[in-house]
């Protein structure tokens, strides 16, 4: 069904350019968590109607009853919303049935009193639950969906190029070209980043050997400079907790291992450092080692396994070239009277590791710190996940802190195209949508940088996932037990917890601790032992 979308799209094209998005910015001065005042769904839904005057409405399959949160969605800015004006050969393919007059219409349509009536037509029916519904001024707009209206566009859309309905797929890319904008409240910058990973994704079943090509190089971590890399980090990290909690949580976990240790048989502490912190997380912990009583380890070793260079496209993992913190850490803990060996693997593979590789000793406290790197594995035949949860149980550490996104799995081997795409919008949904609060509305390149890391998610072979109970059953099947964290790490965190918005919460189920956004969960953290 794919190959037939793109061939119908390739008659006119030799490659996929770049989709044009509308990059006129917008204003965010709206109350965090409301939708834009001045357009509505049902004046999309006019819009739709008015660009097909020949064809049944696009979403009439889909959306069949007034009773679909489509139409109790929340108004959007038709003020901040502008024409392109790109002759790209594939923008000229999706909307060659649509009238060219169409902008200047929708233009004028926004000028034009608003009718509030509710719509009545062939999708509605005596049920009219939601019409005319608005959310404005709810302040959980991301837990219930409400007024989330990119995603209303962006998963019909990755439904009709699973079933092959190459009218719909037009359509829908036309609406969402107007739309979406990489600034704006999150759902413009959720309909940029949706709409480039389907065109991404269509792009690979043409050219499944070019994956890269035909594409604009979204700012990620991998295309930016080091100076813009580490102070957005830095940035971020201060006003977003999505990394910073887990990172205290896995800290403080290490002090709680190293606590139960026999002080005078310890020789040394080493950290196996598979995640995402790109060292911005030992420095504390260094910190909190140099003032522990009876003084810190007499040798800490940190290792280091950053992902291979295939392995590019999971998010956070990579940084940009020329990036080497370890300069810096070795500085630190110079200066807080640490004994520090740092040592990097760079290109080899997880499967590859063993004590050998990673130089382990008898005698060290050995602890595995794995952050937001393990779901990149795959767990269909070979079941890489479980595997390597072997491989660590033969490395035989004192513990394992696991840390990793709390959602189902979204691979081809667990949920079709489409349905695994609705996930990862739900996933980059709530980073969006807390940046979005954290950045307190401004369009910054530091923001646009995390934001489009995070939205690798949408194409990214190696973004699976699995829930914090699938990770349990993996664990427990290998030999591992999981141990709880002290109070004195579930109250650390929780004090760390409010520097940042109210709307964030921590819960402690089933021995591991929970992030939570707007009500909904964003990721988990979990120690493990083999005794």
């Amino acid at each position: 069904m794919i190959n037939h979308i793109w061939s119908s799209i390739v008659q006119c094209s030799k490659f996929l350019p770049c989709f044009p998005l509308n990059t006129t910015p917008m204003s965010e001065t709206m109350s965090f968590g409301e939708p834009d005042p001045d357009l509505n769904s049902d004046q999309i839904l006019d819009w739709l109607d008015d660009s097909t005057p020949h064809s049944p409405l696009i979403l009439d399959d889909l959306y069949c009853s007034m009773d679909d949160p489509w139409f109790g969605l929340d108004p959007i800015d038709a003020n901040t919303i502008s024409s392109s004006s790109s002759s790209s050969p594939i923008v000229d393919l999706f909307i060659t049935d649509q009238p060219r007059q169409l902008a200047s219409e929708l233009s004028k349509k926004q000028k034009a009193p608003v009718d509030h009536t509710p719509r009545v037509g062939k999708n509605s029916s005596g049920n009219k639950k939601g019409a005319g519904k608005s959310a404005k001024g709810d302040k959980n707009i991301g837990s219930n969906k409400n007024g989330r209206w990119a995603e209303q566009l962006l998963n019909p859309c990755a439904a009709a190029i699973t079933t092959g309905n190459m009218t719909r797929v037009q359509h829908l890319m036309f609406v969402l070209n107007e739309l979406a904008s990489p600034s704006g409240d999150a759902n413009y910058r959720l309909a940029a980043h949706g709409m480039q990973a389907l065109l991404h994704h269509l792009h690979c079943y043409q050219y499944p050997h070019r994956p890269d090509g035909g594409l604009d190089k979204v700012l990620s971590f991998t295309t930016s400079t080091p100076k813009l890399f580490k102070q957005s980090l830095i940035y971020f990290n201060d006003i977003n907790p999505w990394f910073t909690i887990p990172n205290n949580i896995a800290n403080n976990a290490v002090l709680q291992v190293l606590s139960e240790q026999d002080h005078g048989s310890c020789n040394a502490l080493h950290i196996l450092d598979i995640g995402v912190s790109h060292g911005f997380q030992w420095p504390m912990l260094l910190e909190a080692l140099s003032r522990r009583p009876g003084g810190p380890p007499p040798l800490v070793r940190i290792t280091v396994v950053p992902p291979t260079l295939d392995n590019h496209q999971l998010p956070f993992a990579s940084c940009p070239p020329g990036y080497d913190f370890a300069s810096n850490i070795l500085r630190f803990a110079k200066d807080v009277h640490i004994n520090l060996q740092f040592n990097k693997l760079d290109n080899i593979p997880l499967r590859n590791l063993n004590a050998s590789a990673i130089s382990s000793s008898e005698g060290e406290t050995f602890i595995v710190c794995a952050q937001f790197r393990l779901h990149s594995l795959s767990h269909r035949v070979p079941d890489d996940r479980t595997e390597f949860l072997k491989l660590m149980r033969n490395m035989n550490p004192q513990g394992v802190i696991l840390s990793d996104n709390n959602m189902d799995c979204s691979c081809n081997n667990c949920s079709s195209f489409d349905s695994g795409f609705a996930q990862r919008l739900d996933y980059l949904w709530s980073f969006l949508d807390s940046t979005s609060v954290a950045f307190k509305g401004r369009d910054m390149e530091e923001r646009r940088l995390v934001e489009g890391e995070a939205a690798k998610a949408l194409i990214s072979m190696c973004e699976m996932n699995e829930r914090k109970e699938k990770w349990g059953e993996r664990m427990n099947g290998v030999g591992f037990v999981e141990h709880a964290f002290e109070d004195d790490v579930v109250d650390q965190a929780r004090s760390l917890l409010k520097k940042y918005d109210s709307r964030w919460e921590m819960r402690v189920e089933d021995r591991s601790v929970g992030l939570w956004w707007k009500g909904q969960p964003v990721s988990f953290c979990s120690l493990w032992k083999t005794d």
